[in-house]
């Protein structure tokens, strides 16, 4: 179905000829492919409105893909956790399975925005932004979370991290590709989460710092397993810390390893000065003050708290 884009009624200001709505996800990728480059997925458009109102997005069709089936679901498969392409935040956030399986997830996408903006904007569209500060993007990285992309090709499973590129944008491309579905383990009982978010307000702002980890422990042995650890927007894109995590797996639980933990995150970011959000070095302590906390909470959620 198809309709002339100047009879919608959010159509004001937005130079596209024509609104595309196919029924499954054959019919979407043929609408992609029939433009040859000059059409634009489109979802909860919450980011992509504003881009076409602005002009940073010139294309000739929009393919809204919300009326593909199975798209809207979050399920679990075994150990694996399922979100589809559709999923908004608002869904996310009052889950219940979100909450027992992948708390951290929840956590972040309660803190995108209004209401409002939570009921139609997707988490994939969060990770297409690919921006430095996607509010789901960090809990899902520290999740080790990957996405399956469908395109004329077939489909592929992405992990997460190689979603986003060192320019500030995801690497797959919206006018030919279609993100379908977001996969990450379930959190264990062995396992500890914890998000924070820094920012000046308490909503709808971008956010100053997000600190996202999960610890794996062995609580007899009381040492660290395995550990991920995300932070953002203190490098070109959404990025785990991979020294970080080097320096966490098999250390002992104590404050040493977390202060010794805090200082390589200290290290590993790359924040820039900004006259709105704070200063470089404002930021970088603030990575080392997330991580210690942030560490901390993680291993208490563990079961093995540090007193």
């Amino acid at each position: 179905m198809s309709y002339a884009f100047k009879d919608l009624h959010w159509s004001k200001g937005i130079e596209v000829k024509e609104y595309l709505l196919p029924n499954s996800l054959a019919d979407a990728l043929d609408n992609l492919e029939k433009y040859q480059g000059r059409a634009q997925v489109i979802a909860g458009g919450t980011d992509v409105v504003p881009q076409l109102r602005h002009r940073d997005l010139e294309v000739d069709a929009l393919v809204d893909i919300t009326r593909l089936p199975d798209m809207d679901r979050i399920e679990e498969e075994g150990d694996m956790i399922q979100l589809g392409g559709l999923v908004t935040h608002a869904q996310v956030a009052s889950s219940l399975l979100i909450r027992e399986k992948g708390g951290i997830l929840a956590e972040g996408a309660r803190s995108l925005g209004s209401p409002q903006i939570r009921s139609i904007a997707t988490v994939a569209g969060n990770l297409i932004s690919a921006h430095p500060a996607a509010d789901t993007a960090i809990p899902l990285l520290a999740l080790n979370a990957s996405v399956v992309v469908s395109s004329k090709e077939g489909s592929r499973a992405i992990p997460l991290a190689d979603l986003f590129s060192n320019n500030g944008a995801a690497t797959l491309d919206s006018r030919k590709d279609i993100l379908t579905h977001i996969r990450f383990p379930s959190v264990r009982k062995d396992q500890g989460g914890c998000h924070l978010r820094l920012s000046k307000r308490r909503s709808i702002t971008i956010a100053v710092l997000i600190f996202a980890a999960v610890v794996k422990v062995d609580k007899v042995g009381q040492v660290i397993k395995e550990a991920t650890v995300a932070l953002g927007p203190v490098a070109p894109k959404p990025f785990r810390a991979v020294k970080t995590e080097t320096l966490l797996k098999g250390a002992s639980i104590n404050m040493d390893t977390i202060e010794k933990a805090a200082n390589a995150a200290f290290e590993e970011s790359q924040p820039i000065s900004d006259a709105v959000w704070g200063s470089e070095e404002y930021k970088r302590e603030m990575v080392r003050v997330l991580t210690r906390r942030g560490l901390k909470k993680a291993l208490e959620r563990a079961g093995t708290p540090i007193t």
